[in-house]
């Protein structure tokens, strides 16, 4: 068999829903070290209505440094954590937590593979709180 492959472009697909908001709910929280050696939280995306729910949408993570502190305060409070002032929080208190989530599409490349993949990203302000029906944020599981 004869097949010109020139014209196949070599890039691995980590998106199994498309690009845009979604509500979706915590639904893994794996716990690492970022390069600066803070504490780091990764969370599995899962939508948690509509036509693609159940379907992992990505993943996104919450770095406990200086710099990214901000960010997970935005994250936490649009979970429904009360971040007005001390808090104590452990990554299991994040599980089936719901917000609405933008997801866009970002492509890297491996640097010492060359290969490419696309997965969707959310960017710095991607995460939103679930509004209920009187539009106040909706109540969230303790």
């Amino acid at each position: 068999m004869h097949y010109d492959f020139s014209q196949i472009q070599d890039i691995e697909s980590f998106v199994s829903i498309p690009e845009g908001p979604y509500y979706c709910r915590v639904a893994e929280v794996r716990e690492g070290v970022s390069r600066d050696g803070s504490p780091r939280w990764n969370l599995r995306l899962e939508v948690s209505r509509g036509e693609y729910a159940g379907r992992t949408a990505g993943w996104d993570s919450l770095t406990w440094s200086e710099r990214g502190i901000r960010r997970v305060k935005r994250v936490l409070e649009s979970l429904g954590l009360d971040v007005r002032g001390s808090l104590d929080v452990e990554p299991a208190d994040l599980l089936n937590r719901e917000a609405h989530v933008q997801f866009e599409p970002e492509e890297r490349e491996d640097p010492l593979t060359g290969r490419r993949s696309v997965r969707l990203r959310v960017p710095y302000a991607g995460f939103a709180p679930v509004l209920g029906e009187d539009g106040g944020a909706a109540r969230r599981p303790a």
